[in-house]
């Protein structure tokens, strides 16, 4: 028998059979699962497994740690011993969302919508870096190598409500061709640019509604407003389909939910969320360049606590609206300062393990988190024994306050530590290593001096 079986067949025994699940998924690193009964989740012998490094409940789903690659072939396994039919943990899944509370609902949300845009905007930003690494070496491009540069990176942020509106179609059980068309018409060429609105450049054009002039621009690089229209446009597809008769589908539907969507996107929804998304983007803002680096540590001291949760994927959001309106994501750079410290506080209590084999199984989840992924070296070391998740969340803050006097910020998203390099080819690489450098030798000597293993 493979691991991986041996694996899913005794994570399926200690969470009560197939019966008692309801959802079965997984990310990048977790096996995560919905329960009807969570009494009958046994922690203990879970994680007494060969290859769970750990497991914790967050956001109404209990997440078992198996690290990268590895997840996928024990989800494999898992999802054909339980031999579910097809559609049946989705429906039970959707019914067991009333059990979350607002913000659990909407951090799931928000990852499960932009899960799919991401890859777009790693490759994105990875293309921005090559260029700027290109210029800085002295090298002029051509017009039309520049042109070309510029269709392969501009592109996906110009057309972003196109993404996102797709995504939430998709995920709300709406034809995720209508939210391409809904998400264009929200950047459509005939609309003045908002960004070139704001600083002057141009001027809306404007409806009038009796007595009433209503603005209008086009919402180049939003997101919220895409977020939310999406949801009433599948909404309103949804119901709609509900009373036209079939043979009027075809043309009643996608008509009337392109007719509403405009006019709610373009007069109500745009010009609120557009004003939201401002304040929040102002507002992290703000606390990232409270001076002396004062907001870079307590963003990069919390960030990895916010891991914990779950609820880290939130803050793609803010990522997505830093880079579609200035171009730069500071709050990768916090990001990344915090995931290094974790792998030098996990360094040093590793060193100071007599047991070989705990020793060699903690250093072995210090190679996932120096690529970026954080929750198996989280769960499965640096978290139980405390004081070192302690000490990495300190350096974390110092190198977040280094990183927040230089003015450290990536030309992309989603790829940390190591791979993040590839962002902070614009000239800022050095000062990326030092900042890098400065987390995980605090961490690393902070752990080395307050951690006391109990195997000692």
């Amino acid at each position: 028998m493979s691991k991986e079986r041996d694996v899913a067949e005794q994570i399926l025994q200690h969470i009560g059979g197939k019966e008692n699940v309801v959802s079965a998924e997984h990310c990048a690193t977790r096996l995560r699962l919905i329960l009807k009964d969570d009494s009958r989740f046994d922690k203990k012998q879970i994680e007494a497994i060969d290859g769970v490094k750990g497991s914790f409940k967050a956001a109404g789903q209990h997440q078992i740690i198996l690290g990268t690659g590895f997840v996928d072939k024990v989800y494999a396994q898992f999802m054909e011993i339980a031999n579910f039919q097809e559609g049946e943990l989705k429906t039970k899944a959707e019914a067991t969302a009333g059990n979350m509370n607002w913000f659990q609902k909407a951090s799931r949300l928000l990852g499960d919508v932009f899960l799919p845009i991401i890859p777009i905007l790693v490759a994105t930003g990875l293309f921005m870096g090559v260029r700027s690494l290109i210029t800085n070496l002295g090298v002029t491009l051509d017009p039309t190598a520049l042109t070309l540069s510029q269709v392969l990176i501009d592109t996906a942020f110009a057309f972003l409500p196109a993404l996102v509106t797709y995504s939430v179609m998709k995920k709300f059980g709406g034809s995720p061709a209508l939210g391409i068309v809904i998400g264009l018409m929200l950047v459509a060429s005939q609309l003045p640019n908002a960004n070139q609105v704001a600083a002057g450049k141009v001027e809306p054009i404007y409806l009038s509604l009796g007595a009433l002039s209503v603005p209008i621009v086009g919402y180049q690089g939003s997101v919220l407003p895409a977020l939310v229209l999406g949801i009433i446009a599948a909404k309103i597809e949804k119901a709609l389909k509900k009373v036209v008769p079939d043979v009027l589908d075809l043309i009643v539907t996608p008509f009337v939910t392109l007719l509403c969507s405009m006019v709610i996107g373009l007069i109500v929804i745009g010009p609120i969320m557009h004003v939201v998304e401002q304040g929040l983007l102002i507002g992290v803002q703000a606390l990232m360049n409270i001076p002396f680096g004062v907001g870079g540590f307590i963003v990069g001291a919390l960030q990895q606590v916010v891991v914990i949760t779950g609820l880290h994927h939130t803050f793609k959001t803010l990522e997505i609206e830093l880079l579609a309106n200035t171009g730069a994501n500071p709050f990768n750079t916090l990001t990344c300062g915090a995931i290094v410290a974790q792998c030098g506080a996990a360094v040093a209590a590793a060193l100071k393990l007599k047991d070989k084999k705990q020793k060699s199984l903690y250093l072995s989840e210090v190679l996932p988190a120096s690529l970026g992924i954080t929750e198996p070296l989280i769960f499965g070391g640096n978290l139980p024994r405390l004081t070192p998740f302690v000490c990495a969340c300190v350096g974390g803050g110092c190198a977040g306050a280094f990183s927040s006097i230089m003015g450290l910020a990536a030309t992309g998203m989603s790829i940390t530590a190591i791979p993040g390099m590839l962002l902070y080819l614009n000239g800022q690489l050095p000062q990326y290593l030092i900042a890098c450098a400065i987390g995980f030798v605090v961490a690393f000597v902070l752990t080395t001096v307050f951690y006391k293993p109990k195997e000692n």
